[in-house]
């Protein structure tokens, strides 16, 4: 058993009903793509083929996760958990709030962001610890990108804001490591 396969055993323990579906099945997620797309001009145009979304407790994927590696899926997965202990936390309708309203749906989504930055930060620990510290380190501008482009819908363009919390969560992870 691999270790993705095994943290699923371990997210299925936490989560009985989680399940993992593909976002081409479902018209719901071909909806959202074309949605994103008009909303953000064309700047989130991969949400079906490299997006991965934790909505109602399923993991919706997209073409990109048959050619992902264990160590990746295992990392995302790591990314993806956080979500759902939010959900957890908050209940369907105060996460969906909270990810799509304050303060703007685009532009300047303080509750998305902050929704994200709590998973991203999974995501640093969980490439530390697989890839090692200079991997994860590497995942700034990829990270910085997100959270200032259109592919979140620009969910909070302050690069600087977003290197600082980056800076922080690194430093948290190599910590971990030593």
């Amino acid at each position: 058993m691999t270790r993705s396969e095994r943290f699923l055993d371990d997210i299925k323990l936490e989560f009985p009903s989680f399940r993992i579906r593909r976002k081409r099945e479902s018209a719901l997620q071909r909806a959202i793509h074309v949605a994103l797309a008009i909303m953000t001009l064309g700047g989130q145009r991969v949400y079906l083929t490299h997006y991965h979304t934790v909505l109602f407790g399923t993991l919706w994927v997209p073409d990109a996760w048959d050619g992902m590696s264990d160590a990746d899926r295992y990392v995302l997965l790591r990314h993806e958990r956080v979500h759902l202990r939010q959900r957890k936390r908050m209940g369907d309708l105060v996460m969906a709030w909270v990810y799509l309203v304050p303060f703007f749906p685009l532009f300047f989504a303080y509750g998305r962001a902050r929704l994200e930055w709590e998973a991203y930060i999974e995501t640093i620990r969980a490439t530390a610890e697989v890839h090692g510290i200079d991997a994860a380190a590497n995942l700034r501008a990829h990270i910085v990108k997100r959270f200032t482009g259109p592919e979140y819908g620009w969910m909070w363009p302050f690069p600087s804001a977003v290197n600082r919390w980056f800076d922080e969560a690194l430093a948290d992870a190599r910590a971990e490591l030593s």
